[in-house]
């Protein structure tokens, strides 16, 4: 069962940093360099000291980005920043954001839930993870003890019966409000009540949590707890360290939104729409859209408004010509005599089609080179555009549905890396669990 409990939380004081929105930071994965200035410069207390510390030059085993976040996180305990809750508490958070013209709010809840490794129990990943940000994340925990973002997970409740319990206790008192660098708003509410708090673990514990975001965080928990565990730490069931802060949001929330993840590959030079067309044919119907950017905003619509994982549209910089792809029955076959070990899900998603099929029919040898971008806006000026901020090939491809998130979980398979990207992210600093 997914075990959820309330906890005391760490938080800041807002009598000490002000406001909510100075202290606050997106989870680290997001933030480039620039962010990273830019946030450092917002407040002294800005959690991205503790989450994503800057490195400096001297910096060894003794002294390095951990050891000063630990530092950092004991001076502001020591000093009132964050302080512990006096009640248990489970948290209503609400983010309010806008994609293009719709503002869309999205609903969920933080409690802190019990590990499990993936495949043992009622929690599944999605996606592959890889084995750095999980060394990062493991140092980052043994020197704090604490989580200071919480995991991205998802339940099936399409009646959202458990945030209409917790907003019937919430809507007394005012929330705590954050604004961050892209314009999104949470609000968060504390919420005490005992039957409130056991109305949600009691529709938790029959239900499965998918994890959209924060894979190698949850994994890196897992491990954190094994190393507890055999450093003879943890023994008890209720033990902080075999849990870890999530927030937890109904897949039916109207408020959900999965963006697509477009491909901007490096290394094809001098691949132009003839070449592509005749490498590809066999396998897929070939239209050709046709040349520079209202081309492929063009061939983006088409993807939209067709609504399937079997459409793909590519652009190629030697032409500047952009080429919509659907997949025959002859690529579904050869599809899945390339990769058998997946189930015909897998195999039927955008981002499989592209990387197993279209990608190893255009480079068999690999060596390509891979940035990701959300917005059309971003994918298709840059095959148009000479430069570092420029690529060989830019691929369009349709954003995952809810559906296939939980069914290829389900099957205890991950999809390709970089297969959703939930939005908006959930940000670090609204509370923090203590692992110790």
């Amino acid at each position: 069962m997914a075990d959820i409990q309330a906890f005391r939380a760490l938080r800041f004081n807002l009598a000490q940093v002000g406001m909510l929105s100075h202290v606050v930071c997106p989870p680290y994965d997001v933030i480039d360099p620039a962010l990273q200035r830019r946030l450092l410069e917002m407040s002294p207390f800005n959690i991205v000291r503790l989450e994503l510390q800057p490195e400096q030059p001297a910096d060894d085993e003794q002294s390095n980005r951990y050891t000063r976040a630990a530092q950092i996180m004991r001076e502001w305990i020591r000093e009132d920043i964050l302080v512990t809750e006096t009640r248990p508490s489970i948290y209503l958070v609400e983010q309010t954001y806008r994609v293009g013209e719709k503002t869309h709010t999205r609903k969920g809840f933080m409690a802190r839930v019990r590990l499990e490794p993936f495949g043992t129990g009622k929690i599944y990943a999605h996606e592959e993870t890889h084995a750095g940000p999980k060394a990062d994340r493991l140092s980052l925990y043994k020197a704090t003890s604490t989580n200071l973002s919480p995991i991205f997970g998802l339940y099936p409740d399409q009646e959202n019966s458990v945030i209409t319990a917790l907003e019937h206790v919430t809507r007394q008192s005012p929330p705590i409000e954050a604004t961050d660098h892209l314009g999104v708003t949470s609000r968060i509410w504390a919420i005490t009540d005992v039957s409130a708090i056991q109305a949600a673990q009691a529709t938790l514990c029959n239900l499965p949590v998918f994890i959209a975001d924060g894979h190698h965080r949850y994994e890196t928990g897992c491990r954190y707890l094994e190393e507890a565990l055999l450093a003879g730490e943890a023994r008890d069931e209720n033990a902080p360290q075999r849990f870890i802060l999530m927030l937890l949001v109904s897949m039916g929330d109207p408020g959900l939104t999965i963006m697509p993840t477009h491909r901007l590959v490096d290394g094809l030079p001098g691949l132009d729409a003839a070449t592509l067309a005749t490498k590809l044919s066999p396998y897929f119907h070939i239209e050709r859209v046709g040349a520079g950017n209202e081309a492929g905003f063009a061939a983006w619509r088409r993807i939209t408004e067709d609504g399937s994982q079997d459409i793909i549209a590519l652009g190629t910089r030697a032409d500047g010509n952009w080429t919509l792809l659907r997949l025959k029955p002859e690529g579904v076959e050869e599809l899945a005599r390339r990769v058998p070990e997946h189930t015909p899900e897998w195999q039927s998603l955008g981002v499989s089609i592209l990387h197993r099929l279209v990608l190893d029919l255009l480079a068999p040898g690999g060596g390509l080179k891979f940035r990701y971008v959300h917005e059309d806006q971003e994918a298709v000026p840059a095959v148009h555009t000479n430069g570092p901020q420029g690529c060989d090939l830019s691929a369009l491809v349709p954003p995952c549905e809810m559906d296939h998130v939980a069914e290829i979980a389900s099957n205890n398979e991950k999809m390709p890396p970089k297969s959703t990207y939930f939005y908006p992210k959930v940000l670090s600093g609204l509370v923090l669990n203590p692992l110790r």
